[in-house]
């Protein structure tokens, strides 16, 4: 929303403060209506500096904000927002050289209701296409194969286009691995184009905000939240994973561009420090070579794509396009690649307790595992569904080699096979490895020892990025399931929770992490732009809002405060609200020792 003439006079009234560049201070104040009543629950976001560094705090009950101590380049821009009000913007606020400042902010209604409906979390605008699809087997195909990169339901991908443009679009898909059955294919464009034509989609979300949970809202319980984004990267990055060293800062891959980043936070306005990945004589898209499967404006030959911390405080990836494990020392800046001899598209890495490195290989349905103290890779094939889909499997090096070399012509979305995609990956308590077969429904251990491989079938689909807690339990997402769920190794048996997040069976949870201090389930709110809290206690969920439209969430971590991290990794990355991939740190703690609120939904 363009800021108006109430808004000019605030950013004016803190001008007038005055303003030091080396100031410390806080804004705080009230956020009431037009009447004067509180508004609580509302987010405040002061943002300063170029790369951004934006600070999100919320509302209380009498409407009180309050930041923490901003420490940076004045001016400073501050956004204030609720769901069903316009929002308020403030520029060029500016601390004054000795305390705080003092801003009151009043909100009006917004009143227009495409505007409103547009505030909705992109699962909102989803569940109207999903409604629309009564065969249970290509309504959990359609979530999954078409939510794998980004938020379904977003602002851009709910334009409606004409079947010419909509099979362009399904040709992409096909060319970056998404396999649709020719009967859902044919019927996609006249699906989508009704479920998001506005004339229908507008009332039909209107009617429904009175439901529980339908607009987002902060719960009294994570109101003393404090969020905090990082600007990371280019407008054609894609900011993929994220782990956090044992010296506090952060680390990002970006898989678009081939780079490695390292933030500090201790810094005003976090201190960036790019790697450029090593990539050789790799053609652009790596093993992917003549296939055309980057986006535009992509310059990755390697694909960084998932990264973990050994314990000597190296840094270690995958690189996916370069069929490749790479370390690199912070201390030396120096590189350490390793090449893969079989598989394709190194994916997930986690450490064993021997300092070995376990990952999934997505493409050609392998695990592999790295031994750093004879660089040696070993890698394990999986079993697949059928002979027909380990023929492809086996077949796949050679296409891709052929591709390179030969003209093929485009790959169309629907033909071929669903391949099983080894995800994600974990070690036991006890060192066995475990992990996810995202489209085959899955999951999996070997044994470290004789590299003896089980499978079990999970009674839910989709299971993406999954961890052990510390009694030796596996949390798992069911990313088209809609749930998280738990397996017990010793009596092999699974328990499933139903996500809170509205509409039921609209959200997508990518990924989840263990906080082992505590053993809370922290799970992406991939479509909905949340975090969710689960306390296997107490079965209760809470849900902290995330203040950036359209993030969708791939990773999760932890630092030795207890806070968590996360990425914004939509692709294609301009689609994120303010155009730029950002790193995010949310600060909450439940409001009494062991006690978990029962949140709002997201």
């Amino acid at each position: 929303m363009p800021f108006g003439f109430r808004d000019l006079l605030l950013g004016l009234a803190l001008a007038a403060l005055g303003a030091d560049p080396a100031a410390a201070g806080r804004f705080g104040g009230r956020i009431h209506d037009a009447a004067g009543a509180p508004l609580a629950g509302v987010m405040v976001s002061i943002s300063h500096g170029d790369p951004l560094h934006v600070v999100t705090v919320y509302s209380d009950e009498a409407g009180r904000y309050r930041s923490p101590e901003l420490a940076g380049p004045s001016p400073y821009r501050i956004r204030v927002r609720r769901p069903l009000w316009r929002d308020a913007v403030v520029t060029g606020a500016t601390l004054p050289a000795h305390g705080d400042a003092h801003l009151d902010v009043a909100l009006e209604r917004e009143t227009d209701p495409a505007e409103i409906t547009a505030q909705l979390p992109a699962n909102r605008w989803f569940s109207l296409v999903l409604a629309r699809v009564h065969d249970e087997a290509q309504r959990e195909e359609l979530v999954r194969q078409c939510s794998y990169c980004h938020q379904q339901g977003s602002r851009q991908t709910r334009l409606l286009r004409t079947e010419e443009n909509w099979q362009k679009v399904l040709a992409l898909m096909g060319r970056m691995g998404g396999v649709l059955h020719p009967e859902l294919r044919a019927a996609l464009p006249a699906l989508f184009n009704e479920a998001y034509d506005p004339k229908t989609a507008v009332p039909a979300l209107m009617a429904r905000l009175d439901e529980p949970g339908f607009v987002p809202e902060v719960a009294p319980a994570v109101r003393s939240a404090v969020v905090e984004e990082w600007e990371m990267g280019i407008a054609s990055s894609m900011q993929h994973d994220v782990a956090v060293h044992p010296d506090g800062s952060l680390w990002s891959v970006d898989q678009l561009q081939d780079r490695l980043t390292r933030l500090d936070p201790s810094v005003p306005g976090g201190a960036r420090e790019v790697y450029e990945v090593p990539h050789g004589d790799l053609p652009l898209g790596g093993f992917t070579g003549g296939r055309a499967v980057l986006p535009p404006n992509a310059n990755a030959h390697v694909g960084p794509h998932s990264l973990q911390m050994a314990a000597d405080g190296t840094v270690w990836l995958t690189l996916a396009f370069g069929n490749q494990i790479a370390g690199f020392d912070p201390k030396t800046k120096q590189w350490e690649i390793h090449a893969l001899e079989e598989g394709l598209y190194p994916h997930t890495l986690r450490f064993d307790a021997r300092g070995r490195i376990w990952f999934s290989v997505a493409v050609s349905n392998h695990i592999g595992m790295l031994d750093r103290t004879t660089g040696k890779v070993t890698t394990i094939r999986l079993p697949a569904a059928s002979w027909q889909q380990e023929f492809a499997l086996r077949a796949l090096p050679a296409f891709f080699w052929l591709a390179r070399h030969v003209d093929l012509g485009e790959v169309e979305a629907g033909e071929g096979m669903d391949l099983p995609v080894p995800y994600g990956v974990d070690v036991a308590p006890d060192g066995g490895v475990w992990f996810s077969q995202l489209n085959l429904h899955r999951i999996g251990r070997i044994d470290p020892d004789t590299l003896a491989v089980e499978m079990i079938d999970t009674p839910f689909s989709g299971p993406r990025r999954l961890r052990f807690d510390s009694q030796g339990r596996l949390w798992i997402p069911g990313f088209s399931a809609d749930l998280v769920a738990r397996f017990d190794p010793k009596t092999r048996e699974f328990e499933t929770w139903r996500l809170p997040t509205m509409p039921a069976g609209s959200e997508t949870p990518y990924a989840l992490n263990v906080d082992r201090r505590t053993d809370m389930i922290w799970i992406c709110g991939t479509g909905s732009d949340s975090l969710l809290r689960f306390d296997p206690l107490t079965e209760t969920f809470t849900t902290i809002p995330l203040p950036t439209r359209v993030t969708f969430t791939r990773e999760i971590d932890f630092d030795e405060a207890g806070r968590v991290w996360t990425s914004n990794s939509n692709l294609p990355t301009w689609q994120v609200e303010g155009g730029y991939p950002r790193v995010v740190r949310v600060d909450w703690k439940p409001p009494a020792a062991g006690a978990t609120a029962q949140a709002a939904q997201p």
